[in-house]
């Protein structure tokens, strides 16, 4: 790979791909200044914390007495975790914002998944993973341990010492840390009462409540004493399984679902003993000669996300209506806050099926032209009826910059440049796949009618 192909798969690996601007900037960078200044805009960026709150509505569950207060609450809530959803969305397309950092807290929003119905909630729990995305892996999982929206949403609130509730502590180990086969039946048990008392107020906030805590001897991996949460977390990491578990899912989400073990192996060494330090193992990715073979290069299917970041990004899509964006997501099968069980999205083809491919190829179109958006999702059929607004994609887009990018280049190679920005998969396009489909009337239309073409192909689908 030449440069400006290695600096191309790391921003969309790393990011969500790169805006024109940023693009004409960087583009003779070398490969490490790139990934040095990745780093630092995202550790400036993670001491930013996201305040926007949703159109500005507080949220309390006092005076809600009757049942229409709260149906209203509830639709309330809905809007702003919403608002909180798109803002995210349109951060991560956001050229002036930390793509490494946003891309960050999106895998770990899928790690970590958690369906949260209450906007501060969403939010407290969008700034916990953010300013510990590219930290210490022990803090991370002790701050989401501790996390209002994860307690309640997995029942440690339940968890007391005279009835145990196990949830919490089977996912912490079987999803969050160590994996399925490393630890016992035994060993949930024994960590469910290490866990007693760990419960939040109604503002979201952790509260430790002594009296609902065990505080008698359990056994845990074998070794006896009166452990508490912190304990048991300190010991799942003491495991080299822990390490090796977190490496093969960062893997499998920043390099190829097809896993190599020796790689995996190299990572979670690193991992292990940096004492869990994510920007190392991150760095000791990107930083690799095999991350930039060709087998790893254009084989990922974009999420819903990615997908939509990307072209955001790319040309500056501005949503008149962002409740637009949250039916994109839906149709999609990928809504920020709202993950499909407590594993979160499978990704790679799950992606892709009938239904959500047609729409991934036309989503440029549809954006581009302000279409509706004709697509059927069985909940939201009757909300459709009712509300015509959410399926119209009002949407601008500045293509200025792009065409900027291609304005003086020869027709004869304009075809493979473009390509080489807005597709990252190998090989040379063919011409016959784009003459039905390009407008010859002037420069700006050929490149905005190729480009658009290029991203109805199935190969934009991939980075």
């Amino acid at each position: 790979m030449n440069t400006q192909q290695r600096l191309q798969h790391l921003y969309w690996r790393a990011g969500f791909g790169m805006s024109p601007k940023g693009w004409s900037s960087k583009k003779k960078h070398s490969t490490q200044k790139a990934i040095d200044e990745l780093f630092k805009n995202a550790h400036q960026a993670s001491k930013r914390k996201v305040v926007k709150n949703g159109n500005g509505i507080e949220s309390s569950e006092m005076g809600m007495s009757s049942k229409a207060d709260k149906k209203e609450k509830r639709k309330q809530n809905k809007i702003r975790v919403g608002a909180h959803n798109t803002d995210w969305i349109m951060r991560m397309g956001n050229p002036d914002e930390s793509a490494l950092l946003e891309k960050m807290t999106l895998f770990w929003h899928g790690h970590f998944a958690c369906t949260t119905k209450i906007p501060e909630w969403a939010r407290k729990q969008l700034n916990t993973i953010r300013q510990h995305a590219l930290g210490n892996f022990r803090e991370l999982v002790l701050a989401i341990a501790k996390d209002g929206s994860m307690i309640r949403f997995l029942n440690n609130q339940q968890n007391k010492k005279r009835k145990p509730n196990e949830n919490f502590a089977r996912e912490v180990m079987e999803l969050f840390t160590i994996g399925r086969g490393n630890y016992s039946e035994k060993d949930v048990k024994e960590a469910a009462r290490a866990f007693t008392g760990w419960s939040s107020n109604l503002k979201g906030d952790f509260v430790f409540k002594k009296r609902q805590h065990d505080f008698g001897q359990k056994i845990f991996f074998e070794k006896k004493g009166k452990w508490d949460g912190d304990d048991i977390i300190d010991m799942i990491l003491e495991k080299r399984e822990t390490s090796e578990f977190i490496a093969r899912k960062v893997y499998r989400f920043f390099v190829n679902e097809k896993i190599d073990e020796q790689n995996v192996k190299y990572l979670a060494q690193i991992f292990y003993d940096s004492k869990y330090d994510i920007e190392k193992m991150m760095r000791a990715i990107f930083e690799s000669k095999w991350f930039f073979e060709e087998k790893n290069v254009g084989v990922k299917i974009k999420s819903p996300v990615e997908l939509l970041a990307g072209m955001i990004r790319t040309f500056e899509v501005d949503f008149k209506n962002t409740a637009a964006l949250i039916f994109i997501e839906k149709a999609l099968g990928q809504v920020l806050f709202d993950p499909p069980n407590v594993a979160g999205w499978a990704g790679g083809k799950s992606w892709i099926d009938n239904s959500t491919l047609m729409l991934r190829l036309n989503l440029a179109n549809v954006l581009f032209q302000n279409s509706d958006l004709n697509i059927k999702i069985k909940e939201e059929l009757e909300a459709q009826k009712r509300n015509k607004r959410k399926r119209n994609v009002q949407a601008s887009v500045n293509f200025t910059p792009f065409y900027n990018l291609f304005k003086r280049e020869n027709e004869k190679l304009l075809l493979d440049k473009m390509g080489g920005f807005v597709l990252q998969t190998k090989g040379k396009l063919n011409e016959s796949t784009f003459e039905d489909f390009v407008i010859k009337n002037n420069k700006e239309d050929l490149v905005k009618t190729m480009c658009l073409r290029m991203m109805s192909l199935p190969e934009y689908q991939l980075m």
